[in-house]
């Protein structure tokens, strides 16, 4: 059994009745929608052609908001409608990452995850859902897609049908007849700072315009009609606490990541830089971005259902097991580093540390991986410029802190190498991600807004010659004091670059 929708375009009059009955069922509250119609146009004055497009979550056979939720609090049923479990839910907007429809909104009453979900209770005791019995031209089917008397089944077999993003691979259970093409595909349509009837709010409306600037003409490549009434979304549901957590949990990963290293190059022969103060950095830095995972959840008091509810498919709860480990082996390493046999005892810890630290590090590649609805966060790269983001963060704060504790040159100056290739290897990845060929428009758009776009001010002169050109040159050509200056312009351009790869990752739209 598998339950789905039709929405059938050649019967639709965009009368929003849907959209209505399905605030008034589900006590949907102002400002969110579970469905709701959107309008394109086509065509030049006189020429012109309104679109409708229904639109809501499209019951997934393959859900990654399924598998990102940390909690269970989505889930699939037998049925096959995805449905969720506010009780469950801890905010962390996860799912609305995931997923390519932008179905998914955060209800402002209970902070917590919300979308359709078939009118499940409707469902239970066999009734239809409230947007397919209120549609005055029943222009919406439901009914189970595996049964081949159902009407809907015969709909699917009969008609040629389409689906919203099917290159996404989710298997969608909502199929459009008749539907515009351009009115399912955003890069289909022209950015639209205003709209007919409604008014867009100021965060969208300077993300359409920051969007459009990268477009090439005035109505954007490839476009062929622009919306004129849409519903209010989410312009970036993940913020600074998230740019900050990857910027913190870098220099916590990469501290003892940097001291490990010592160890296993010989490169100094004992000092109170490695043997203690990379795990206290490590572990300040750790509390730090835990604290910023929990600050950043809609419910932070549920934070503890990440542990005791976790679902091993995402990399939220594996991450945070990680990060336990990890704080875990950086207390033993402080531990062994104040009494006798230091040496020794770290040997032992030596590649348990190291593992962990690289666990820490590139954990969050995976988990950007399972939020499949922002194609930039897909990259490949991801992983290796998360694991050179850390020796980077880690070896600037290791400078940093054996100035200021008057650690022995060698042990400075070793830090210094690493800094300088870590800056290397940094400058590297960021140019073949964002400078070579792109897997699909919506990735080249992300690129050209950091490289061309909104953020180029920043990225060229905050991110490129302040945080890497300069860093770079006073280390190599002013290995004393220089050492530091540089040491903190990494850290700057390295915070920065953070925050701009979060915002141009959601700065596409999904609907």
């Amino acid at each position: 059994m598998r339950y789905g929708f039709v929405i059938d375009h050649r019967r639709c009059i965009g009368c929003h009745a849907c959209t209505v009955a399905c605030k008034e069922e589900n006590q949907v509250p102002l400002g969110a929608f579970r469905t709701w119609v959107k309008y394109v146009e086509k065509g030049a004055f006189p020429h012109t052609r309104r679109y409708f497009s229904v639109l809501r979550c499209n019951h997934c056979d393959d859900a990654p908001c399924v598998t990102i939720c940390p909690t269970v609090a989505l889930y699939r049923r037998p049925d096959g409608v995805v449905d969720f479990d506010g009780a469950r839910c801890i905010g962390c907007k996860s799912c609305m990452q995931a997923c390519p429809y932008d179905a998914l909104y955060i209800d402002p009453n209970t902070n917590t995850a919300a979308k359709c979900n078939y009118c499940a209770h409707r469902l239970e005791v066999g009734l239809e859902p409230a947007c397919v019995i209120v549609c005055p031209e029943q222009a919406i089917i439901a009914g189970d897609l595996d049964t081949p008397s159902t009407k809907i089944a015969r709909l699917v077999a009969r008609e040629q049908v389409e689906v919203r993003k099917p290159e996404q691979g989710t298997r969608p259970k909502v199929y459009y007849i008749g539907a515009d093409s351009s009115t399912l595909s955003p890069p289909l349509q022209a950015p639209a700072p205003s709209y007919m009837w409604a008014q867009r709010p100021a965060a969208e409306v300077d993300l359409v315009r920051m969007v459009a600037s990268v477009q090439d003409g005035e109505r954007g490549a490839g476009a062929l009609g622009r919306p004129v009434y849409d519903v209010p979304h989410a312009p970036r549901p993940w913020g600074g606490k998230v740019s900050a957590y990857l910027w913190t949990k870098s220099i916590a990963a990469g501290a003892l990541m940097m001291a490990a290293f010592d160890r296993l190059m010989s490169l100094t022969r004992g000092d109170a830089l490695f043997d203690t103060a990379a795990a206290v950095v490590a572990l300040v830095f750790l509390a730090i971005t835990m604290g910023l995972l929990v600050l950043d959840l809609k419910r932070p008091d549920r934070f503890h259902y990440v542990l005791l509810k976790g679902n091993w498919r995402s990399w939220l709860v594996r991450g945070a097991w990680i990060l336990m480990a990890y704080g875990l082996i950086a207390l033993l390493w402080l531990y062994t580093g104040t009494g006798p046999s230091v040496a020794a005892q770290h040997r032992v810890l030596l590649w348990p540390a190291l593992l962990l630290a690289l666990g820490a590090a590139g954990y969050s590649a995976f988990l950007f991986g399972q939020a499949e609805g922002r194609d930039f966060w897909q990259s490949p790269l991801m992983l290796p410029h998360l694991v050179v983001a850390a020796m980077l963060g880690g070896a600037a704060a290791l400078v940093l802190v054996g100035t200021v504790m008057d650690a022995s040159e060698t042990a400075v100056l070793s830090m210094g190498g690493f800094l300088a290739v870590s800056l290397v290897l940094h400058a590297a990845l960021l140019f073949a991600d964002l400078g070579v060929a792109h897997a699909n428009s919506d990735v080249a758009r992300a690129a050209r807004l950091i490289t061309r776009g909104g953020y180029r001010g920043r990225f060229w002169g905050g991110v490129v010659v302040t945080g890497i050109v300069l860093p770079f040159l006073t280390i190599v050509l002013l290995p004393g004091g220089g050492m530091v200056v540089g040491a903190l312009l990494a850290l700057a351009g390295l915070w920065l670059y953070e925050d701009i790869w979060i915002k141009a990752g959601q700065s596409i739209p999904l609907s």
